[in-house]
């Protein structure tokens, strides 16, 4: 639908969400399973060479949904557009998310940045009733768990 005016044409904004079909969705049921789950879809080959930040998101089960790579970094970072991950949350009508990136120095500790971020998206999300579950780290052989951590 269009609406018009003397002077402006507004488009219609739409939005898809395809969930594919014959994939049967897994209930998470610790950080070990999220790990477990991320290592399918994770870029492996990568893991030590840039950061990639994958939001997974949930029903109400807490069986994934969907998947989404809100980015790809260099080194040391990247970057998270709240706005961004949030709007695939609420695409899939998610009522619970994960965040997930690795760390391509091979540590698993939580960076200021880390920390921030994750903060940050707790607010967010607790602004529009979605429940961040949990958000790790991942390295080659290990993972850690903000939420196993008590940073969530």
């Amino acid at each position: 639908m269009i609406i018009t005016n003397s002077k402006n044409l507004i488009g219609e904004i739409q939005l898809n969400y395809i969930k594919q079909k014959d994939i049967e969705l897994e209930k998470i049921t610790s950080s070990r399973h999220v790990n477990e789950c991320v290592r399918k879809f994770f870029p492996l080959e990568q893991i030590n060479h840039r950061e990639y930040m994958y939001a997974l998101y949930l029903n109400n089960s807490n069986r994934i949904t969907g998947y989404y790579l809100i980015s790809i970094g260099g080194i040391t970072g990247t970057l998270v557009d709240v706005r961004v991950v949030l709007q695939a949350a609420l695409l899939s009508n998610s009522v619970a998310m994960i965040l997930v990136h690795n760390h391509p120095s091979g540590t698993l500790k939580a960076s200021a940045a880390d920390k921030a971020i994750t903060k940050k998206m707790a607010h967010a999300c607790s602004v529009l009733d979605i429940k961040l579950l949990d958000h790790l780290i991942i390295t080659e052989d290990s993972y850690m768990s903000f939420a196993d951590e008590n940073l969530i």
